[in-house]
């Protein structure tokens, strides 16, 4: 693969900041953190690294709120501290992807400060502004993801501005030219310094329907997906209107010509909507859009083989031209562990099923984005409504307990001093269950999670199959997910048993001849032996998968 599409295939680690290593002591993780614990996250075998929000921020959304883009947030450093993080993880052969939050800014932003003193400066037009109706109530019946009505008042225009997430998130005015200019010299900025690439956070809300339409109700059936649950009135309704607008489409493409100007510079955006395989088939169709999407698809409850099969299969019939990039974990959802571990009935288990996890995102087609801790096997963390920080989780306790449980500290030892995390009292608090997980001992242990993530990730660069092939299903029952991955220079087959009990497989009667070419055959299966996993035994023409088990082969010539 050429250096100008090392993204096609990588492994993405994203960093959270806050909680990868404090060095000034005030409890929170910074930028020379992140340059600390750069020889750790390049002995994991991943390529790059995604750094969640570090700019200029009041915190309202952890940084998800920013007020100043071109600048760092002091909490985290300084610019030269982000010039720092850039060679070193150059000087380690790891680019460097960070977000960008264009739909909206920090109501402390100097944009926004300046547009709601009233209709006539030079900001006016560069947030959604309506007038309420004759009533005096919001201009539509638009939501907020984060709960109620996503208008809010804003006395000294005597109008409403819109807010899809906090009310101290206004959304940005895309139809305005002028912002869109502003958002790519923006995006430039970083360029210059030497970035990567960009995740562009919910990229899909940039733009609104200009004409305010209400969004439709949804029945209550199909109130589901992404934590939008009966209790957030969210759900209720098709979010038709309030983003995932066509001209969105021209947008993006002037991000994508901006890209092509710093050759390497990879777009990964970041896909909500009604039909979110859809929209990352749209939105990365061509060759002037991005390069690849990312969609919540896989960070539901359901791990089923039917599910995950479905999930893909459906991606590969709708996403024709563009690249995948699938991830189970990140700082949205609570932790894989907790969410696909229910069946575990003990610590070992669990850690053979993290192994498997690992193995399992490794092995679909496209990109991957790893999520700090995924790496340690972390469960989700129990926090105490008083020591909870998430505003999301703050409003809608104790139904849903927010984000906080999968953002807490990374254990680096098993001192009750942070894990090694601080000096001080960490923002979140160190799991008790995360310390016997923690980074210092798992390296000790040749059995551990950590030690599996490592081998897999570096074995995986060696199989051209799963960093270029082709995926392909296989017709098989719960629990086993079964497929091919195939390039020009490999094809692998690939068993999975999703579940705590030992399978045993026929392969002839598992593998259809009819997705093999001429050239291969079963005569010629050449199964890996991977310690560092739990793998299939072979007898006759049988698999024997344990619980949690993988099956890796290659078909010879």
């Amino acid at each position: 693969m050429s250096d100008l599409q090392w993204w096609r295939g990588a492994v993405i680690y994203q960093v959270y900041p806050r909680s990868m290593m404090d060095t000034n002591g005030d409890g929170i993780g910074d930028i020379p953190g992140i340059v600390e614990k750069l020889d750790y996250i390049a002995e994991l075998g991943v390529d790059a690294i995604w750094v969640s929000p570090f700019f200029k921020s009041p915190m309202k959304d952890f940084g998800y709120d920013i007020s100043d883009y071109r600048d760092i947030d002091p909490i985290f450093g300084a610019l030269s501290d982000f010039d720092q993080l850039i060679e070193q993880a150059h000087a380690r052969n790891i680019k460097v992807i960070i977000d960008q939050v264009l739909s909206h800014t920090s109501d402390q932003h100097h944009w926004f400060t300046e547009s709601r003193q009233d209709k006539h400066n030079d900001k006016a037009d560069w947030y959604v502004w309506a007038d309420a109706k004759d009533d005096g109530t919001q201009p539509n019946n638009w939501l907020s993801i984060f709960g109620g009505p996503a208008w809010k008042w804003e006395p000294r225009r005597k109008q409403y501005y819109l807010h899809n997430f906090l009310s101290s998130q206004p959304d940005l005015n895309f139809h305005n030219p002028d912002v869109q200019q502003a958002a790519l010299e923006n995006i430039e900025f970083w360029l210059k310094r030497g970035v990567d690439g960009f995740r562009l956070d919910a990229i899909n809300f940039c733009f609104h329907d200009k004409q305010l339409r209400d969004n439709p109700a949804k029945a209550e059936a199909d109130r589901t997906g992404r934590g939008f649950s009966e209790d957030n009135p969210y759900a209720f309704q098709y979010h038709y209107y309030n983003n995932t607008q066509p001209e969105n489409i021209k947008f993006i493409e002037q991000i994508r010509a901006l890209l092509d100007r710093y050759p390497g510079s990879v777009a990964l955006g970041e896909i909500s909507s009604e039909d979110s395989l859809a929209t990352m088939a749209e939105y990365t169709s061509g060759n002037n859009r991005l390069h690849m999407g990312y969609s919540f698809e896989l960070l539901t409850n359901d791990y089923s083989a039917h599910y995950i099969r479905h999930t893909v299969e459906t991606l590969e019939q709708k996403m024709t031209e563009g690249w995948p990039c699938w991830a189970i974990s990140n700082h949205d959802v609570t932790r894989v562990v907790s969410r696909w571990a229910q069946s575990a009935k003990h610590q070992g288990i669990t850690d053979q099923k993290s192994k498997m996890f690992t193995a399992l995102l490794g092995s679909l087609k496209g990109s991957v984005c790893s999520y700090q801790g995924e790496e340690l096997g972390l469960p989700e963390a129990e926090i105490e409504y008083h020591e909870l920080q998430d505003p999301y989780g703050i409003t809608f306790w104790p139904n849903f307990k927010g984000r906080d449980g999968c953002r807490t500290p990374l254990p680096w030892n098993n001192t009750q001093n942070a894990a090694g995390f601080s000096q001080s009292k960490p923002w979140l608090p160190v799991a008790d269950a995360h310390l016997a997980l923690n980074v210092e001992q798992q390296s000790s242990n040749s059995n551990s999670v950590l030690n599996a993530y490592r081998q897999f990730l570096n074995w995986r660069k060696q199989q051209d199959a799963l960093i270029n092939g082709d995926i392909s299903f296989f017709d098989t029952a719960e629990p086993i997910l079964a497929f091919l991955r195939k390039s020009e220079a490999q094809t692998l087959v690939i068993l999975f048993n999703l579940s705590e009990q030992p399978q045993k497989i026929n392969l002839s009667e598992t593998i259809d001849s009819k997705k093999l070419t001429s050239d291969v055959s079963l005569n010629h299966l050449q199964a890996f032996d991977l310690p560092f996993i739990e793998t299939a035994k072979l007898t006759d023409d049988h698999c024997h998968l344990p619980g949690f088990g993988c099956f890796f082969a290659e078909l010879g010539h």
